[in-house]
């Protein structure tokens, strides 16, 4: 039915609704208040037929709409929820694994520090091999070195004490003998070529 249909006939309706209480009344019937009930009933029930013929479709259709609405609301919220609890499980598992990483990072921190406090030692331990043999090579040098110069002034000393020695044995003859059994030894010895040495 067209719209313009119905609305001529929900006019109608509505006239008719309003003249028949006003006829009743006219006519002069003696149970006028049953009857004004009745038609009263009449009006009401014509009414409730007449929104219900009209309204039916709109109010059914805002109905449809209505629970199609809660509906993909209800559905958008699932989603939501659903995705939201994807999300927080993905957000557990990456600290789950930030956990896992955390405690591997700590981990090769404290083996490297385990390794670096081992070189550190290893090097502490080289470097100070290294200063005792520098320290005993030193030593030794010095030693040699003092012995040397021991040596050297213990045979000045023995030079000296020899000079000494021979200045206070040997008298001015012992020095003339000594001085010409050199000369006779250089002169009689081949090609000495001294003058006066016969050659």
């Amino acid at each position: 039915m067209r719209v313009g249909a119905r609305w001529t006939w929900c006019a109608s309706a509505g006239i008719l609704s309003l003249l028949v209480p006003g006829a009743a009344r006219a006519a002069g019937d003696a149970d006028a208040g049953v009857t004004d009930l009745l038609y009263r009933l009449f009006n009401f029930a014509l009414l409730g037929g007449v929104l219900i013929y009209f309204a039916r479709t709109p109010v059914r259709d805002f109905f449809v709409a209505r629970r199609a609405s809660i509906e993909a609301q209800l559905s958008e919220a699932a989603e939501l929820q659903q995705r939201a609890e994807q999300q927080h499980a993905n957000l557990e598992g990456q600290l789950a694994e930030l956990d896992r990483e955390l405690e591997g990072i700590r981990e090769g921190a404290r083996e490297r520090a385990e390794r670096e406090a081992e070189q550190i030692l290893a090097d502490a331990r080289a470097a100070a091999e290294r200063i005792q043999r520098d320290a005993a090579a030193a030593i030794e040098r010095e030693l040699r070195r003092g012995q040397e110069s021991l040596r050297e002034e213990a045979s000045e000393l023995a030079v000296g004490l020899a000079a000494e020695l021979l200045r206070e044995q040997v008298g001015p003859e012992d020095r003339q003998r000594l001085l010409d059994e050199f000369i006779q030894s250089v002169e009689a010895s081949p090609g000495s070529g001294l003058p006066g040495s016969g050659s």
